[in-house]
């Protein structure tokens, strides 16, 4: 008879996982992780058998915990433009600052990586981009694939605030958010 799990394997997930936040995918050890949740390094081979599935059960994980996120702030946001720039916003706090936000670009090279994650990111954009559209729908100029065009301005929107974080990265991602959807309001030019 197996003896039971003393430490749940999402606890160690998520503990893998602000291991990989904290010292990136390379400072992912079953060492690091053996210290961090006070398992042997031998159960954790044993469990999660080498690095790559580690990381990739830890990402895995990462995505379901952003997809709940997600359906949690879509079922809160209203279906009007102010809603879609709500919605990002909200998706937006997760970062917290620069260093936090680096931390994360490093850990996504591991999703591109990976077939399997890149596809839970196609999957995301997929329902993120549709909510985006039903949210756009009322707008002048809109047309269908206009919430992935939001969705792709703001993911640029992280990016430039990056470079310059002086303002908290929601107000930045909320103001040029607020000018990209005013441009559609205004409809197309004369």
């Amino acid at each position: 008879m197996p003896r039971p799990k003393t430490v749940p394997d999402e606890e160690v997930l998520a503990a893998a996982f602000a291991l990989m936040r904290a010292h990136g995918p390379d400072g992912l050890t079953f060492a690091a992780l053996a210290a961090s949740t006070g398992l042997s390094g031998a159960t954790l081979v044993q469990r999660f058998e080498n690095k790559s599935t580690l990381i990739q059960r830890a990402l895995i994980q990462a995505w379901d915990g952003l997809d709940r996120q997600t359906a949690e702030l879509v079922a809160t946001v209203p279906r009007t433009p102010e809603g879609a720039i709500a919605l990002l916003v909200g998706l937006s706090g997760d970062y917290g600052g620069i260093e936090s936000y680096a931390d994360d670009l490093r850990i996504l090279r591991e999703d591109l990586r990976d077939p399997l994650l890149r596809a839970r990111g196609a999957r995301w954009r997929d329902v993120l981009s549709g909510v985006l559209d039903e949210c756009l729908a009322g707008l002048p100029g809109a047309s269908p694939g206009l919430g992935l065009l939001m969705a792709s301005q703001w993911q640029g929107s992280l990016l430039w605030w990056s470079f310059d974080p002086q303002t908290p990265v929601t107000d930045f991602v909320r103001q040029g958010l607020t000018r990209f959807v005013e441009a559609f309001a205004r409809g197309p030019a004369d």
